[in-house]
């Protein structure tokens, strides 16, 4: 009776501190965050405190962090900065949070991208929920065949130049929850702790890697790019997936004019369109014949341009359609060669498939969905990894790189389900 008591006590304090809180945050919208940070993985912040870390003292971590959230009395720490390569050349910093920090932005997340995400436009594609990279190519292909002409833009350094005060005056028009908005303010000025130590102070962007930062980048094009596009040119169809946009125009002068107005709708708002990336486009076919300087563009690791391709009846066409890009192809290739699987003679085939396969099927699904056969010479690179692992698999193959390859046709056509690009029927050649 008295334990019950005892409970029963310590229940009502807990109930009248929560309502003694400053901010009323669900405990389980911190428990939901934590599931879904744990989902996306990740690696440890400026405290060197990892996932699995954190979850020695689960229940008590995540009190406290919600402890604090509620309290208003939650700063978060400086994000680590990590230089990652871009896939043009160069590197840019990539700002790793800590783990807490990482469900508290989640939390924030959860209960505000609903307030926004209902005022986002259709043709907005990038981090949003049941919208893909895919479905952005897929319409982006259909158009191109409707529209002669496209202005491509790129912006440079979006997530670093994105001014403060423009994008809390978007905040505040969606939300007048007081602890949605103080913490987003809180985020967008943390530092980053760079390689050597030393802090760097935000005075504009949002940090690329927080959690919240796709919602506000979004958020902020949105009425940059989204919102003056159906004000200023409703009749014109535009794709966006974060700072990378089309907008397609059925006259060259058309989209002469638009190019010149996106710069300057740009500059306004603090932006600054990339000069190599950003280009007026001419979809040139089989049936389109006049020439431009850009013939071709680059979107979500697909390239658009003119290709012969198979239509009703086998019959042959010039056609503007996407497939695969070089860059792609050559990071597939990379990442092939940085598993070092063709040096893992303790492997079984078997072995080699499985830990393959899950890569190799990412592959495809992206890729593959618009000309699939384009990865062939992909996969081929694939089947010679396969042949180098064999020579070192095999005494019998080691000085016989024909044998080998007569070897893996033989596997291939007694097991065409081992690997996944056999499976799918585009295995390339081994030769």
């Amino acid at each position: 009776m008295l334990n019950k008591l005892y409970l029963l006590s310590n229940l009502r304090k807990d109930e009248i501190l929560n309502n003694a809180k400053p901010f009323d945050i669900p405990k389980a919208l911190v428990w939901e965050a934590f599931h879904l940070v744990k989902a996306n993985k990740g690696s440890a912040g400026v405290d060197q405190e990892s996932i699995n870390d954190f979850e020695q003292n689960l229940s008590g971590n995540l009190y406290k962090l919600w402890n604090r959230l509620s309290s208003g009395t939650y700063f978060p720490p400086a994000v680590k900065g990590v230089e990652i390569p871009k896939k043009q050349g160069g590197t840019r910093m990539l700002g790793v949070p800590t783990v807490s920090d990482r469900i508290a932005q989640m939390t924030i997340r959860l209960a505000f991208e609903p307030r926004v995400e209902q005022h986002f436009l259709d043709d907005s594609y990038g981090y949003r929920p049941n919208k893909s990279a895919l479905d952005a190519v897929g319409v982006t292909r259909q158009r191109c065949w409707q529209y002669d002409w496209l202005v491509e833009y790129d912006i440079r350094g979006l997530f670093d130049n994105l001014d403060h005060g423009l994008l809390m005056k978007a905040v505040k028009k969606h939300t007048d929850n007081k602890w949605i908005i103080l913490y987003i303010e809180r985020w967008l000025k943390t530092p980053m702790q760079l390689p050597d130590g030393s802090l760097q102070d935000k005075t504009k962007g949002v940090m690329q890697g927080g959690v919240i930062s796709p919602v506000l980048s979004n958020l902020f094009l949105h009425y940059v790019f989204d919102a003056w596009m159906k004000r200023k040119h409703p009749t014109t169809p535009w794709c966006r997936y974060a700072d990378d946009g089309l907008a397609h125009c059925r006259t060259k002068l058309g989209a002469e004019r638009l190019f010149s107005e996106l710069q300057q709708r740009f500059k306004e708002c603090g932006l600054e369109m990339h000069p190599d990336k950003t280009k007026i486009v001419y979809c040139k076919d089989g049936k389109r014949k006049g020439h431009h300087q850009h013939t071709k563009f680059k979107f979500l690791g697909y390239e658009f341009r003119r290709r012969m391709i198979k239509g009703v009846n086998n019959n042959m066409f010039l056609s503007f359609t996407p497939a695969i890009c070089k860059e792609a192809k050559k990071n597939i290739c990379r990442t092939i060669r940085e598993t070092g699987v063709r040096n893992r003679s303790d492997l079984s085939l078997e072995q080699v498939a499985s830990w393959l396969n899950p890569k190799i099927s990412g592959w495809i699904n992206y890729y593959g969905k618009f000309n699939k056969s384009a990865l062939k010479p992909v996969m081929r690179q694939i089947n010679f990894t396969l042949i180098k692992w064999s020579t070192r698999k095999y005494k019998a193959f080691r000085y016989s790189k024909a044998k080998a390859c007569r070897f893996m046709i033989n596997t291939f056509e007694k097991r065409p389900y081992l690997f996944a690009h056999w499976k799918q029927g585009i295995q390339g050649s081994f030769v």
